[in-house]
């Protein structure tokens, strides 16, 4: 078990800078088998300002980006031929489900279960909560290219 990874780890994996680097923390990695990765939603964020003004609401395509990066952090955690050169990118989305609005203020946590693996494709289904209560889920796959 990998355990947690701050942000500087992150960043050592993700090509990802602000302001589009959505996982703030891991708190736990299991290679192969599970991830649990946190996303502080602020109000100082740049979408605040057009969606929407009056009555902020998390993008629900960014939710979906954030599962990926956090999908693409296990990949990393669990693929024995990483190098550091290797980019994962978000390579399908299925059966997105957007089940709540994300304020600002909220705590995303994210989970990202392996499936399966075959070359260089890596299944994942995914989840965000917030407060334990479910906001998104999406089966994702990401491929890895060096």
């Amino acid at each position: 078990m990998t355990g947690q990874l701050d942000i500087l780890q992150i960043q050592k994996i993700l090509p990802h800078r602000y302001p589009f680097l959505l996982i703030d923390k891991v708190l736990e990695c299991d290679p192969k088998v599970r991830l649990f990765a946190l996303k502080n939603v602020t109000f100082n964020e740049p979408f605040f300002q057009g969606h929407f003004p009056e009555n902020p609401v998390f993008p629900g395509v960014l939710m979906i980006e954030a599962m990926a990066q956090a999908t693409a952090i296990l990949t990393a955690q669990s693929d024995d031929q990483f190098a550091k050169d290797t980019t994962y990118f978000l390579a399908s989305v299925d059966k997105a489900r957007f089940k709540k609005q994300v304020k600002p203020g909220d705590q995303i946590i994210i989970e990202a279960i392996f499936i399966k693996s075959k070359r260089h494709l890596w299944s994942f289904e995914c989840s965000a909560k917030v407060d334990e209560r479910l906001v998104a889920n999406a089966n994702i796959i990401c491929a890895a290219v060096v």
